[in-house]
């Protein structure tokens, strides 16, 4: 059925090709996660096809954004139940990655704020998306020979990421302790929470593995090669005992300040 539903999308003018992602790409998928389909495109893509198609499939309305309807970084798509499947269809302008997957071989990228990315959206994640990807409309084979030449991590890449976490993870948890001093443990969490995500995206980069979000990366993170033994359980213990008390928010941070300190110092570089 998805392949079918991919093949009736990439008839609407504006698709290059479809793409499964996610966990059912990857094959870590449980029962019930939903069947995520990445829409390439190029301007005008034909919406107005999309929510016929939408509807079609459904037997009812179903909202079908224009591009940038979700924000500047997921862009827009729709959310289908079909027969019982939850499936997503999200949009990806196929010359904007093109041109970040260029950034990403000069070394650089960028976080953009996007609704549930707690962390921020790397701009990365775009090339990623398509190098762990499975295909499943290829009109041009443009896809295909982009998935080909993200196989590799770029090393500039994996050099920024990881100096970007060597100075801003010890900063993140110094001014942490400006709010533990006054026991205002939302601050300390934020703070926490970033610079666990700095040491993941880290971690990854060194490893030469594409991250794609933030759901889910400290576990993966903790299978790296060079990650601590234990990395994970230390991650999630410093969210555990968060409270009001300046002592007690010291003590975690001290925690945090150890685990960063075990993680850099095994990173290259």
């Amino acid at each position: 059925m998805v392949v079918e539903i991919a093949n009736r999308l990439a008839e609407a003018g504006g698709v290059v090709g479809v793409c499964l992602g996610g966990s059912r790409a990857r094959g870590t998928h449980r029962p019930d996660s939903d069947y995520d389909l990445g829409l390439y495109y190029r301007q005008p893509l034909d919406t107005a096809a999309l929510r016929l198609l939408a509807g079609e499939l459904t037997g009812g309305t179903v909202e079908v954004t224009e591009p940038g309807g979700w924000g500047p970084w997921v862009d827009g798509g729709a959310w289908l139940t079909v027969d019982g499947l939850h499936i997503d269809w999200i949009y990806r302008d196929l010359d904007r990655v093109h041109r970040i997957w260029q950034e990403c071989q000069a070394g650089h990228f960028e976080v953009g704020t996007q609704a549930g990315h707690p962390l921020g959206v790397y701009s990365h994640a775009y090339v990623g998306e398509v190098s762990l990807g499975r295909i499943l409309v290829d009109r041009d084979g443009e896809l295909t020979a982009l998935q080909e030449q993200t196989r590799s991590f770029p090393q500039p890449l994996r050099e920024s990421l990881v100096a970007n976490a060597r100075w801003e993870v010890p900063f993140t948890l110094s001014v942490a302790r400006k709010g533990a001093t006054h026991g205002d443990s939302c601050y300390v969490a934020g703070c926490l929470f970033r610079a666990v995500g700095l040491l993941v995206q880290a971690l990854h980069a060194a490893a030469g593995c594409w991250l794609i979000n933030e759901k889910g990366s400290v576990q993966s993170a903790g299978h790296l090669l060079l990650a601590p033994t234990d990395f994970s359980a230390r991650a999630h213990a410093l969210f555990r005992a968060l409270d009001t008390a300046p002592d007690d928010l010291s003590g975690v941070l001290e925690e945090a300040d150890r685990l960063a300190a075990d993680v850099l110092e095994n990173l290259p570089g």
